[in-house]
């Protein structure tokens, strides 16, 4: 759709087509994380800095436009409770289906957790000049970003008392047991997402959003929550035949 209108739904094709390349540029990363961890595969680049940033970006597109698009969310905490509760079922499958990688507190339980935050929030938040807002967000997300190894802008100064359990860890605090392949707590990564919400209102030229559709990536992009729930299923079923089909 590209006739200067807004899709169904009050969507925009822009921002549509943007997460869908996302989604698919992260179903590309995690083949390449099953054929490396689960297939026995090598890749001494995706273990290096090159998948590091990688994954990073990813990560950080999808947590910056989930803040942005929160804005035209209508039931913002009905959408919380239901992406929140996909990232519940992650957990569950992955604990059951491959305990030694499993999910804790990954992606969907972040951004169901962030945006019910901010939909309670966002009477406060609404009083914060957006430029503004977007810019201490910024400047917090850096100073937290290892809060979860006990760091505030590289000093050990968070108590240790706080890290005690897989329900602090929720919120940015887990102690040292604690282990995940898809770990992403509410802090630092709240502030992120705030940079994205903050950033809805600065942006003046709302026409653009209704442009740049690329029909592919949009509907991976309307679809993205059930494509993401089933895309390792997938992924892990076409390992599984790969490996069947050589012996």
């Amino acid at each position: 759709m590209q006739d200067g209108r807004k899709t169904a739904a009050g969507r925009y094709p822009l921002l549509d087509t943007i997460r869908g390349a996302t989604l698919a540029v992260m179903v590309v990363y995690h083949a390449l994380w099953d054929a490396v961890n689960l297939g026995g595969g090598e890749l001494a680049w995706y273990d290096g800095w090159q998948g590091f940033v990688w994954q990073q970006s990813i990560c950080w597109s999808f947590i910056l436009l989930s803040g942005f698009c929160l804005h035209l969310s209508r039931r913002p905490l009905r959408h919380a409770a239901k992406v929140f509760a996909a990232g519940l079922l992650v957990m569950a499958v992955t604990a059951l289906a491959t305990p030694a990688d499993a999910v804790r507190w990954g992606i969907l339980t972040f951004l169901g957790g962030a945006a019910a935050v901010t939909a309670a929030a966002r009477p406060l938040l609404e009083r914060v000049p957006p430029l503004p807002g977007a810019a201490v967000c910024a400047v917090l997300f850096a100073l937290t970003r290892k809060i979860d190894e006990g760091l505030i802008l590289g000093a050990a100064v968070m108590p240790e008392w706080l890290y005690r359990n897989d329900l602090t860890a929720f919120f940015g605090f887990p102690p040292h047991s604690f282990s995940s392949t898809d770990y992403f707590s509410l802090l630092p990564w709240i502030f992120l997402f705030w940079v994205g919400w903050f950033l809805f209102p600065v942006w003046k030229d709302r026409a653009v959003l209704r442009r740049g559709a690329v029909r592919p990536l949009m509907f991976l992009g309307r679809h993205s929550l059930f494509l993401y729930l089933i895309h390792q299923p997938v992924l892990y079923g076409l390992l599984c035949a790969a490996a069947y089909l050589k012996l």
